[in-house]
This record gives structure tokens, sequence and C-alpha cells, in this order.
């Protein structure tokens, strides 16, 4: 049994530099990975989608090439050229992250799965067929999440795609059905749609993304309609059945059957925590009923000297919280800090196109808590930069104190609605008000520069 001063388990965005980090700083460090360096995001997230979706986007800049007097003859997809191209910056990103922890002294890389058999002693199974036990006073648990499956009577007897494997799809879907109409439901479906697959997207829910002020929603969901997505909410499927080359879904539609059929079924219902995979009974580790570790502000479990990031803690689920988390800890365990995830700002941002870059708290959530808010809006057809562009789609708006003038929240729909979020979202960390933003002095004409009018419209 080999003995470390830390063992990471996982390397993504939180995982790696944390092992890095910890590694530089003297402590013999242990990486465990079972599959590729850099998690979820790096292999089969953030990159390859956003990599594939800058395709799609092309294909759909030439479709509208007429409107901007660009006379084209005509394009087709190569999907096959499309994955390759996505695989080279997936290996490119992969294979420089494994090079720098390769690198750092005091790093040791385990290949293999790990699991407990006590509190603090490991078992990894490596890829050579050996197994190793490991043991250290801090674990660090990063594994991560994968594809929920829902329970569909029919399901498992077809063969329906997950976002990881859809991105490995060597053809074009004539119709392609989504199974949830969250963020990675969205992106697939413009995405598929602008490669040529008539796409069905199917929410659970009443209301479409739920999370949004309904204003919000409606922008999105009528650039995604207007592209010829069909989209429906309320709906529940009850069976799948293969029908000679065709899927046949029953779909309960507002409490009435509809059947639906499609050539290819992806399943982007949720994630389900890797935590099961870790034995975690061997352990006290307390998990919640999604299987998630429970950890507190400081992103300790239930058991002195171990911790959770990312993921499989649950709560947001994004990279830039995973890396958040590993900043916590390493202040915290190297700096003799006492940083929490208390009180923490978490943007985010959903790349169909055009972006939904999202700060903040929303109008909705303001007044149900009653809060004194004022509600600046400016449609982007009013923004100078999108008409020079051509895309004129989405909207801004902010959600402010109406007492101190300090900018509660932001959701922008718009072409590079990520960037514009992430000025307001540092003018919330540094206190400033719409009104220095109101009167602030922009380069012309930016996308940055309608803050400008969004919030004389305060005045």
């Amino acid at each position: 049994m080999r003995t470390f001063d830390a063992i990471i388990i996982g390397s993504g965005q939180g995982g790696t530099p944390l092992s890095k980090k910890l590694a530089k700083a003297g402590w013999k460090t242990a990486l465990v990975e079972k599959d590729f360096i850099g998690g979820t995001c790096i292999n089969n997230g953030c990159t390859p989608t956003k990599t594939m979706i800058a395709s799609a986007k092309v294909a759909y800049t030439i479709a509208n090439a007429n409107a901007l007097g660009i006379i084209t003859n005509g394009y087709s997809i190569n999907i096959n050229e499309v994955i390759a191209r996505k695989r080279k910056v997936v290996n490119s990103f992969r294979n420089g992250s494994q090079q720098g922890v390769e690198k750092t002294e005091n790093l040791t890389w385990l290949f293999g799965s790990a699991s407990f058999i006590d509190k603090k002693k490991i078992q990894v199974q490596l890829k050579d067929g050996t197994t190793e036990i490991i043991t250290a006073d801090k674990i660090f648990l990063d594994v991560g999440n994968r594809p929920s499956v829902p329970s569909i009577p029919g399901l498992e007897q077809v063969s329906y795609l997950d976002s990881t494997s859809m991105m490995e799809l060597t053809e074009i879907p004539s119709h392609l059905l989504i199974i949830g109409g969250g963020y990675v439901g969205l992106e697939f479906g413009q995405m598929y749609r602008r490669f040529g697959s008539e796409v069905t997207i199917l929410e659970q829910g009443k209301r479409f993304l739920s999370r949004e002020d309904e204003d919000i929603a409606e922008v999105v969901e009528d650039f995604l309609k207007k592209e010829g997505i069909r989209i429906v909410t309320n709906a529940q499927v009850t069976k799948v059945e293969k029908q000679s080359v065709k899927l046949q879904l029953t779909v309960r539609i507002n409490d009435i059957d509809e059947i639906i059929e499609c050539s290819h079924v992806l399943v982007a219902a949720g994630r389900t925590p890797n935590t099961d995979l870790l034995n975690l009974p061997a352990t006290d580790i307390a998990i919640n009923e999604r299987g998630q570790v429970v950890v507190n502000e400081k992103l300790e479990t239930s058991v002195e000297g171990i911790y959770a990031i990312g993921d499989a803690k649950g709560g947001p689920e994004f990279t830039h919280i995973s890396y958040n988390d590993y900043i916590i800890l390493t202040n915290n365990l190297l700096y003799n800090k006492a940083e929490t995830t208390l009180g923490r700002m978490i943007p985010y941002c959903m790349f169909t196109d055009p972006q939904l870059g999202r700060i903040g708290i929303t109008e909705t959530e303001a007044r149900k808590k009653g809060l004194p808010i004022k509600v600046a809006k400016l449609p982007m057809e009013k923004v100078a930069r999108a008409v020079e562009t051509g895309d004129t789609r989405g909207v801004l708006k902010a959600v402010v104190d109406a007492e101190t003038g300090k900018i509660l929240g932001a959701a922008i729909v718009g072409e590079e609605g990520g960037e514009i979020m992430s000025v307001l979202q540092m003018a919330m960390a540094g206190g400033i008000t719409y009104k220095t933003i109101a009167d602030m002095i922009f380069a012309h004409p930016l996308y940055a520069e309608s803050l400008n009018n969004l919030f004389l419209n305060l005045e």
C-alpha cells in the first residue's frame, strides 16, 4: 500500500489543477483517472460540443448569406469532417492537460478505476490489469456525472443516443427526436437542425426553460421555432418501439397520446453522479437522494479530510464551478484562508445561437422575494452592432435594486450574449451601479455599448 499526502479521484476541471497545485506545494499527490484526463468538459462536454456548434453556425451563416448581399451556390455538410475536427480539438486539449500532469513533480498519475475499501483506503483497478491500494489523509472526489437514462418502456431495446454517442454519429438523422428540453437538448437540437435534420424536442415540464423568466424563455423559443424546430412542453414519453427502419414513440402531450416517428432518439434528460462507482458504503460519506455527495460550505464531506468538488456534489453543475471549487480548496488548505461557497455568483451561458448568458437573480425570483426592483429591457433590434451585423435576434434584460441602483441580475440573449453578461458580472462584483454604466464610455460600436441604452431606459 502506497501512502500519499493527497489523493484526487477524477481529473476534471477542478481535480487536475488541484492535483498540480498540491504537488507543487510539496504534497505527495496521486491523481486517479479511469478514462481521459480533462473530465467531461474536455472529452465529451464543453469542448467537443462547442467545436461542433461552430460548424453548425457556419452552415447557418451560409444559408442566410443572401440577406447580407452574398450569393452562394449552396453547401453540403460533411459530418465526418465535422467529427474529425472535433476529435482533433479534443485530443489537443486532452494531450495538453495530460502532459501538464505528467511533467509535475510529486504528482503520480494512476490510470484506472478507484473505489473505497475503507474510510481512507482506496483500491485502484489499473488499466494494465493490476490492482493497487493507496491511502492518504486528504482525499478529494471529482468523479463528475454521466447522462441519465429515464425509465421508459422499450427505450433499452432500441439504439438511443446520449450526449456522448451523439457526437460520434457518422450520419445526419433524417428526424432527430430529443427527450429533454434543457440546455444540452437545445444546443444539440439547433446544431442538428442546421446540419439538415428535422428536429423535435420534448420537454416534460409545463414551461419551456422554467429556470428563466417567461419573457426570456419566449425569446429563445421563438428563434428556435423560426429555424423549424418543433418544441413540445408537458410531454411525457410512455413507450418506445422499433418499427421497420424507424422508431415510434408514444408521447402523452397535455394528457393526450400522440404517436411520433423518428429516425434517431437523443436522451438529454439530466445527468447521474458517478458516486455509485466509489463503493461509498465502505466509508461514512453521506450522499443525498440523487446520489450526490453532501458537502458543507467549505466542500468538506461528512468524513474529516475528504472533500468533494464539481458535479458529483450537486449544486450548479458547470465547469467553471468545479474550477472555483478548486480555488476555494487551495486557498484554504495552502494559504490558511477561510473561503466558502456561500454567496458566490453563478454565471452560465447556454450556447445556442444566439447565446443566453445569465448572472444573478431573475425578475421572477426578485418579485417572489418582495425586493424593491427596477427592470431594464432592450431588444437586440435596438442595438446598433446587432443591426449592422444583420442579426437582431434576442434581448438584454437586467434587474436592479431600486434603492441602491446596484445590479442584481441579468439575462442577455444575443450574439456573444455570454460576453455581455460577463461585463455585468464584473460590475456586480465591483458594486457598480446601473447609473455608472449608463454614463460609461464604451468603444463604438460594440455589443457592450448597448448597456448604455439598456440602463438609460431606467432614467
